[in-house]
């Protein structure tokens, strides 16, 4: 059954080209969004705090502050979905993209059509992972909060962003179980493998690194070489 999008969902564009702005938000209010523009990184990290945004699209080369570091800050306090636009499309830009939280990547020049699906595609994975049954507690432990987008051990947030939240939550619901990088790219990071992309990688890094942080050792994520990675309980 298709999931619907919530009625009338908030996004915030931040752009600072004017023109650009302007078709985004004409387009995306036709598509029967509710959009509300900011032209400077500083003010968009302000809005994106201070309101409840849908999702929020990005551009990096702003005034005030660029939009990686906006990303960055905004990611301390909300897990609001970020499309993050820009000219810069090479793997290093996206990496460093999506090491700071993003959930998808548009390069410029991009179609007004293309826009419109991918924020489309956001906002329907969102509304369905909302809906789904998530898990609450691990049984070791570790607790899972959906609506946080994030896991506490012992009283201790992780600080996941949404795509390491949601690469541990299916590897957590496969625990034992080897998951190849294409499944874990279609279902956690809702794009296609590119054998290129480190990203995947990098998460599951990150995902290592912020568990040891909080003490958590009751399970690992190990790599499966030639596969992809599993969740295994720890050995005593």
């Amino acid at each position: 059954m298709l999931t619907r999008l919530p009625p009338s969902a908030r996004i915030l564009a931040v752009e600072d080209d004017p023109l650009l702005a302007g078709h985004v938000q004409s387009h995306l209010l036709g598509c029967g969004f509710d959009v509300t523009l900011s032209h400077d990184g500083r003010e968009g990290l302000r809005l994106a705090e201070s309101e409840d945004f849908d999702l929020v699209l990005m551009d990096i080369l702003l005034p005030g502050i660029d939009g990686l570091q906006a990303l960055q800050r905004l990611r301390q306090r909300r897990s609001v979905p970020v499309l993050l636009m820009s000219a810069l499309g090479d793997e290093q830009n996206r990496i460093a993209g999506f090491s700071q939280g993003a959930d998808d990547y548009l390069p410029k020049p991009f179609s007004l059509g293309e826009l419109s699906v991918r924020v489309e595609a956001i906002l329907r994975r969102v509304a369905y992972e909302r809906r789904e049954q998530q898990p609450n507690a691990s049984g070791d432990g570790l607790q899972f909060d959906e609506g946080r987008s994030d896991v506490a051990f012992c009283g201790t947030w992780v600080g996941l962003t949404p795509s390491e939240y949601r690469v541990l939550e299916l590897l957590w619901r496969h625990r034992d179980e080897a998951l190849s990088k294409p499944f874990l790219y279609q279902q956690a990071l809702r794009r296609a493998y590119s054998q290129h992309d480190r990203s995947l990688d990098m998460h599951v890094s990150h995902i290592r690194r912020k568990l040891q942080a909080v003490g958590y050792e009751a399970a690992r994520v190990d790599t499966v070489w030639g596969k992809g990675y599993l969740l295994t309980q720890a050995l005593a």
